[in-house]
């Protein structure tokens, strides 16, 4: 059995951990596995290399643990608490006896009814929180880190990059969740904007427009609770997190629009200009709104092919990874 394997089913167990646990529960991403107990959420990153994050070693795991807390307090200081270590004796246990074989981020556990998907869900959602939501993003971005080399992560070569490992991880899921017509149709509009539009990638380079951004900003990962909380921001690939202010914006107005909320996500998008003073961001919207659909649909395409999913999610899977795609392929018609 592999170690990683010990550590889930050992962190299953309340004497793995130093406080009262209650009824423990797992929940997967495609990267990690995260462990609720009743006031603390453990996240332990996968082993896996899938190309644009490396997580193989206990050494890449550690540090990617700590840059996350890093990153993650910035929009949210009081939930990300720790980096703890995972030893592993007589028995497995977090801060225990012997050598560290794992690592976890502590974090504040927060009410699950109060994640933003499932107030969407319940009808919960209106346009002062998302006025709200809009505010926060904004000022997180005026202060977001910028400099020469975080600038270039703005230009056609970076973009170039992230839409041609977008086409050849997702080749394999061709005739699965994307249909060829499809694929060839967003490959080519996709080609033909970014090749129109190299001095505007320019301009907003030059206007300061690329910054240390989330990178991950979608109704999953926003607690609506005693605050607002946006968190999960990305720490295992500077290039998907170093971007236009806009990369950000375009994935909560994309989840929105597939939630069938696109009152709230032309909403959101006016509030954000309105706070933020940006009033080109709207040129390279669908642009990027069909990135982030585009990469939303591959990354719950790998869950099919991942061993630890059941058939049951695998099926969720496929139907929701389809749905992304075509979303992608209604945006990429507008540019």
């Amino acid at each position: 059995m592999s170690v990683q394997k010990q550590v889930v089913e050992a962190l299953m167990k309340p004497e793995a951990y130093d406080e009262e646990t209650g009824r423990i529960e797992l929940t997967q991403t495609h990267i990690s596995f995260v462990f609720l107990t009743r006031n603390f959420a453990y996240k332990v990153k996968k082993a896996v290399d899938l190309g644009f994050l490396d997580f193989t070693t206990l050494e890449k795991r550690r540090f990617f643990c700590g840059k996350e807390l890093e990153l993650n307090r910035r929009l949210c200081g009081d939930m990300y608490l720790e980096v703890v270590p995972i030893n592993r004796s007589d028995v497995v246990k977090i801060k225990g006896e012997g050598r560290t074989v794992e690592y976890a981020v502590k974090m504040k556990r927060l009410p699950q009814e109060r994640i933003m998907t499932k107030l969407l869900e319940e009808n919960k959602v209106d346009c002062k929180l998302i006025d709200r939501i809009a505010k926060i993003i904004a000022k997180f971005h005026s202060k977001a880190k910028t400099n020469k080399r975080i600038n270039e992560f703005g230009s056609l070569a970076i973009l170039e990059t992230n839409w041609k490992e977008n086409f050849e991880q997702t080749q394999e899921f061709v005739g699965k969740t994307i249909s060829l017509k499809d694929f060839k149709l967003i490959r080519e509009r996709i080609d033909d904007s970014m090749k129109r539009n190299v001095s505007f990638f320019e301009k907003r380079m030059t206007e300061g427009r690329v910054r240390d951004c989330h990178g991950d900003i979608h109704s999953g990962n926003i607690f609506v609770a005693d605050r607002i909380y946006i968190f999960d921001a990305i720490e295992f690939n500077e290039r998907f997190r170093y971007s236009d202010v806009v990369a950000d914006v375009a994935f909560l107005a994309m989840d929105l629009d597939f939630k069938e909320r696109t009152d709230l996500s032309s909403f959101f998008v006016d509030r954000y200009v309105k706070y933020s003073g940006d009033q080109e961001l709207t040129k390279l919207l669908p642009f990027y709104k069909c990135y982030r659909a585009y990469v939303r649909g591959k990354v719950t395409s790998f869950k099919l092919e991942d061993p630890s999913e059941g058939s049951e999610e695998k099926s969720a899977a496929m139907t929701e990874a389809k749905a992304y795609f075509k979303l992608a392929s209604t945006y990429v018609k507008t540019l």
